[in-house]
């Protein structure tokens, strides 16, 4: 909550960043975006990269650290200013690196504004996130964190429906119901020696129609997508220790080794036993 006269900067956050005004308006400054957004009752915006970003209720205001001010929060409540005509919530959701998908087709901060009718599930989950934050019952996080979710999926539809047809990513390609498809399937077999010709039988569509209208959502072809997806179990795989790295290879369709370890190596930029020995490094500090 805010009031008055006020402006917070805030670290890059870890993770998606998720805030919306349930009541007043700012304006939102993020690093590396030149024009400043102003933000009214209703509005939603979602941070897709790791940036710091500023609130303000004033841009010619100097701001102080969010530090400052959640060192003071009561029941996750924090309070700036000398009044209360201001209320944000917000929540940050981490997907681990599959998020790099789900996200690459974003913007680095995407603005939901509100008034459409496609967002009255969207306010609705607000007000009820709202009601469980400022009267904390039995269960109250557990809820929030749900509805945090119901959320997170209505901004990327309504997103997605605001720009139409925008630039080529994961979550296009997924809207597309053929498409979707053959993503389901390479997801359920990754193993599988897929060919364009396989997974168009799947979309039910010619082969060319397939290879055009999947590069034209997913902004990559369908035999690179497969490679892409199987860097993201491989690289889960090697985090977490699971088999030997020519079990995995086996495990995610490759013939031998040294094929699994020129695939990563292309897309990664390092090797399997280089990412596991650095991934590694980092748990252990």
């Amino acid at each position: 909550m805010a009031g008055g006269d006020w402006a917070i900067d805030f670290p890059a956050p870890d993770g998606i960043k998720f805030n919306a005004i349930l009541e007043g308006a700012c304006w939102l400054k993020v690093e590396g975006v030149e024009q400043p957004i102003q933000l009214n009752v209703g509005d939603c915006f979602l941070l897709s990269r790791k940036r710091a970003f500023s609130l303000l209720s004033d841009m010619a205001l100097p701001a102080i650290h969010s530090d400052t001010i959640y060192q003071q929060a009561t029941h996750g409540i924090a309070r700036c200013g000398t009044a209360d005509t201001f209320f944000l919530i917000g929540g940050r959701f981490d997907f681990g690196d599959e998020a790099q998908l789900l996200f690459s087709g974003l913007p680095p901060v995407a603005v939901i504004r509100s008034g459409s009718d496609q967002a009255s599930v969207l306010n609705w989950a607000l007000q009820r996130i709202a009601h469980e934050l400022t009267n904390p019952s039995l269960g109250h996080s557990i809820v929030a964190q749900h509805l945090g979710h119901i959320m997170l999926v209505q901004v990327l539809r309504i997103y997605l429906t605001q720009e139409g047809h925008g630039s080529p990513s994961w979550l296009l390609a997924i809207s597309d119901p053929r498409i979707r498809l053959t993503i389901q399937a390479i997801h359920a077999d990754p193993a599988r020696a897929w060919t364009v010709e396989s997974l168009a039988q799947i979309a039910g569509v010619s082969r060319s129609t397939f290879a055009l209208r999947f590069k034209q959502k997913a902004g990559f072809t369908p035999l690179e997508y497969v490679s892409r997806w199987r860097m993201q179990l491989a690289k889960r795989l090697l985090k977490t220790n699971q088999g030997t790295i020519s079990s995995i290879a086996q495990k995610l369709g490759y013939d031998s080794d040294s094929a699994f370890s020129h695939a990563f190596k292309r897309l990664m930029m390092c090797s399997p036993r280089e990412y596991r020995e650095r991934e590694g490094r980092d748990r252990n500090g």
